[in-house]
């Protein structure tokens, strides 16, 4: 064995080299400048690094009571993605990492253009290709987060919101039928997916909302709710008056259809719920189901209270529907429809969806639907929206001309019997009892029954008055079409703007000046004679009604659709030049009066309701002359 021995010379030679290195180190240290330079530098840096983490996209999870908010990250950071595992639970599949950022996926036809977010999976913007808004830009039913569509469940005791999580895009073809499939997944084989069908020229698309292989994952034994929520964008020149057009419809338990109201905040909740329609006043925003939603609250807030202020949204709607697992699994098949208020449009679909829209009830809807609608659909084909309105007036007045010229021959006899009334008023005086049966008896006898000739005949023209009242406002046809100085026959016209004054506006609308003009003409020709003939104790003052209509019509259908007024002019014009016909050219007052004489000496056989109305009065006369026997 080699023995050890102390070598001096290799401490010494260890020595010189330590004070080597240090001597070198001491060389290399940075001056004061270097430092302060290399300390900005890192400082720099620093700030660039928060700038740049606060400008990455985050994605919001709900969970339970509180909203944690985490960065997104990259598959290769596996702190952060621990993190997010932690935070999401299932749904915090490694496979859809890469696309948790806001990236949106375009699905279009001919006439809609949808945009559809990977962050929720829902639709964050709706175009109508072919329609524009007053000024003249594109209608957006959806834009800048003005919808929300949201899946609410609960997993791994965790509420979770699907608008929050974010999905898997799939693009294809079905044909010409564009398809989007977005799903959010639990693993690879286990999501939740959403399925867009688009197909060419349609407003309606196909929709459909399923789970698979989540039974372990998403608790069916907690309720699950689709929370669908939209804020109405006002698209015409009144807020108001599209506001007052704009409404929550929906049909439920087995074709039964309903609305909220149109003004303050209402809300409901209903069963078996089919479909549901956000209307807009000539656009529609509408989810509908094959199988009925079990129950759906709906909620509706009026968001105008001052059109001077309140210029951008019209309503706030609301409805949160609660779905029904079957084997564990959720699969609904629905359709979505963002689009025109259109009654044809609606009509193809055999949904019901023509009850989404305010054409009347009852008689009144009946005439929209299968003789106004229609007629003015085929005039509108080939003529000018305001000629349609002309010619269609001509032909509704001609149908009813009958009708009027039995109101005007009624007027006629009491005009010519005027004398012998005056008479019986003054034979028997105060006695109102026996004036009323002796001017029942002279009106059945010379056939100038008021109520028979007069009144029935105006009642039967109600109800196309109300239809078309309900009509005009709603006819998408008029929507944007010019006549003469109207810009638009569905809003108001405008030929001088004014300060505002309450309860007619802003503006002086001409059509209806004009329309109250000829309304007064005709009451003059129609009452006025009424009041010569008939001015009887206990009827009510012609003269004040002489007034008020076309006061009414003055100031009411200033903010009305000028296709209203447009055809109110029309109809009263034709029905004063009606009148003057039948005065001058068909009836004879002569003839009337020799008629009515000739009659006079025919014995006039009661009917049962004559009958009894003249036992009546007689009775109540003898119970008269009674009373004052007993005093």
């Amino acid at each position: 064995m080699e023995e050890k021995k102390f070598d001096l010379n290799s401490l010494i030679g260890f020595i010189l080299i330590g004070a080597i290195l240090v001597y070198m180190l001491y060389l290399q240290q940075p001056t004061q400048e270097e430092i302060d330079a290399e300390k900005q530098k890192s400082e720099q840096i620093v700030e660039e690094e928060g700038k740049k983490t606060e400008d990455t996209p985050k994605e919001t999870v709900t969970l339970d009571e509180g909203i944690q908010e985490i960065t997104s990250v990259s598959p290769g950071d596996s702190l952060a993605l621990e993190n997010l595992k932690n935070r999401l639970g299932s749904f915090a599949y490694s496979g859809t990492l890469p696309s948790a950022t806001d990236v949106v996926t375009i699905i279009e036809n001919d006439v809609l253009e949808l945009t559809v977010s990977n962050k929720g999976g829902y639709i964050t913007q709706a175009k109508l290709k072919e329609h524009t808004t007053f000024t003249g830009e594109p209608i957006y039913l959806i834009q800048d987060g003005n919808n929300s569509f949201n899946l609410q469940f609960t997993s791994e005791n965790r509420i979770l919101n699907s608008k929050d999580l974010y999905f898997e895009p799939s693009l294809s073809d079905n044909g010409d039928n564009k398809v989007l499939t977005m799903r959010l997944k639990s693993s690879q084989n286990a999501f939740i997916e959403y399925r867009y069908e688009l197909s060419p020229g349609e407003y309606m698309l196909g929709f459909s909302l399923k789970t698979q292989g989540l039974d372990d994952v998403m608790n069916t034994s907690q309720p699950i709710y689709l929370d669908w929520n939209l804020k109405g964008y006002r698209h015409a020149k009144s807020i108001s008056y599209e506001n007052r057009y704009t409404r929550l419809t929906y049909e439920y338990e087995d074709a039964k259809h309903s609305k909220l109201s149109p003004t303050g905040e209402d809300d409901e909740v209903e069963k078996k719920v089919s479909w549901m329609n956000f209307r807009q006043h000539f656009f529609s925003s509408m989810l509908l189901t094959d199988t009925p939603f079990d129950e759906v609250a709906l909620t509706s807030v009026d968001l105008v209270e001052d059109e001077e202020v309140d210029t951008v949204f019209t309503k706030q709607y609301g409805a949160k529907m609660l779905l029904t697992p079957k084997g564990g699994s959720l699969d609904y098949n629905m359709n979505m429809y963002y689009g025109p208020t259109d009654y044809q449009v609606f009509k193809k679909y055999d949904k019901n969806l023509d009850e989404a829209m305010p054409l009347g009830w009852g008689i009144f809807g009946v005439i929209n639907k299968f003789i106004i609608i229609p007629l003015f659909g085929f005039l509108s084909g080939f003529l000018p929206a305001g000629i349609a309105i002309i010619v269609l007036t001509v032909l509704i007045k001609l149908v009813l001309s009958p009708v009027q010229y039995k109101q005007y021959l009624s007027q006629m006899k009491m005009k010519i019997l005027k004398p012998e009334l005056d008479e019986i008023r003054k034979k028997y005086g105060d006695n109102k009892m026996k004036v009323q049966q002796e001017t029942m008896k002279l009106q059945n006898v010379a056939g100038a029954n008021p109520l028979k000739t007069g009144c029935l005949p105006a009642l039967l023209q109600i109800p196309v008055f109300y239809a078309l009242f309900t009509f005009f406002p709603t006819a998408f046809d008029l929507r944007q079409k010019s006549f003469l100085w109207a810009d638009d026959l569905s809003s108001f016209d405008t030929i001088a703007e004014i300060p505002y004054i309450p309860f007619y506006g802003d503006h002086i609308s001409l059509f209806p000046i004009l329309a109250s003009i000829a309304i007064f003409i005709y009451m003059m020709m129609t009452m006025g004679q009424s009041m010569q003939a008939q001015q009887q104790p206990g009827m009510p003052n012609m003269k004040f009604l002489m007034y008020l209509s076309p006061l009414f019509m003055l100031v009411f259908f200033n903010n009305y659709a000028s296709g209203l007024s447009l055809y109110y002019l029309t109809s009263n014009l034709i029905t004063i030049g009606i009148m003057l016909v039948i005065k001058n050219f068909i009836l004879d007052e002569d003839k009337i009066h020799a008629k009515i004489v000739e009659l006079k000496k025919k014995p006039k056989k009661q009917n049962r309701f004559q009958r009894k109305m003249s036992e009546m009065m007689e009775q109540a006369e003898q119970q008269k002359k009674a009373g004052k026997k007993q005093r």
